[in-house]
């Protein structure tokens, strides 16, 4: 397999892996958790989500052929809180992934060294792409961090619970070693 059809499935797991990671932070929270900021330079985790969406919106609508930077996105905006509920905040974080997702969706490997502009500043697709994978897992940890710090003690471990790394390991080991193997879906989609 090609080194281009590899990295677009890799990249379109990456994000699915965080999208995945900050919806399991916000399962646990109460909805009212969602608008809690602990002093007014600190951004609720229903703020983050409003600026993640609409940085999604913006540098995934029409990827390939405008820039990133939407005339209509007011990014200002997007840390003024205007979502009520948890399902305002829920369906702005499934109206950018959504966004997102598709636009990586439809991207072939010969477009990866295409040249796209965010902020009237060419990029070629791999970095902008990493660019935009680097933002979200930054976003990310802070939804997931904050969620912790909201839950204390009642928090579910998302990756490997504190002190089960050795039993963690040991059952990895335990294992024949393994490569990543991509589905013929996935391979298939890109050819």
């Amino acid at each position: 397999m090609e080194a281009t059809t590899s990295y677009l499935i890799s990249v379109n797991k990456q994000f699915s892996y965080y999208k995945t990671l900050g919806e399991k932070a916000l399962e646990q929270l109460q909805p009212e958790q969602l608008f809690v900021s602990a002093n007014e330079d600190t951004n609720s985790i229903a703020i983050i989500i409003k600026h993640m969406s609409g940085n999604m919106l913006s540098r995934w609508t029409d990827f390939l052929t405008t820039d990133g930077e939407k005339e209509w996105r007011n990014r200002d905006e997007e840390f003024v809180n205007d979502l009520i509920t948890k399902e305002d905040v829920l369906t702005a974080w499934n109206k950018g992934w959504n966004c997102l997702l598709n636009a990586l969706e439809k991207l072939q490997p010969e477009q990866l060294s295409t040249i796209i502009y965010i902020r009237n500043e060419g990029h070629t697709v791999i970095e902008a792409i990493n660019r935009q994978l680097a933002h979200y897992a930054y976003h990310v940890g802070q939804i997931v961090f904050y969620a912790k710090l909201l839950k204390n003690t009642n928090w579910n471990s998302l990756t490997i619970p504190r002190n089960n790394s050795h039993s963690y390991n040991e059952m990895k080991f335990a294992k024949e070693k393994s490569v990543q193997n991509f589905t013929d879906e996935e391979i298939r989609r890109l050819k």
